[in-house]
């Protein structure tokens, strides 16, 4: 399946059909992230069962800290 993320088109392996397994595929489960999917802003509670589909849009924004 094909999806856009964060701008760029990526092809995902079919072990990735959810938000958490996106997330566990670039190490970003354990961190505070946000994700937008086709526009929408997916609560956190929410990823374990939100399904990706070919075609979505997903952004991932996560914060860095720093002084």
């Amino acid at each position: 399946m094909v999806v856009q993320l964060n701008g760029k088109k990526v092809e995902l392996t079919a072990e990735i059909s959810t938000l958490r397994e996106l997330l566990a595929s670039y190490q970003l489960q354990e961190k505070i992230v946000v994700v937008e999917q086709n526009g929408d802003i997916i609560d956190r509670s929410q990823y374990e069962t939100t399904p990706i589909a070919d075609g979505d849009r997903i952004e991932i924004v996560h914060f860095v800290g720093g002084g």
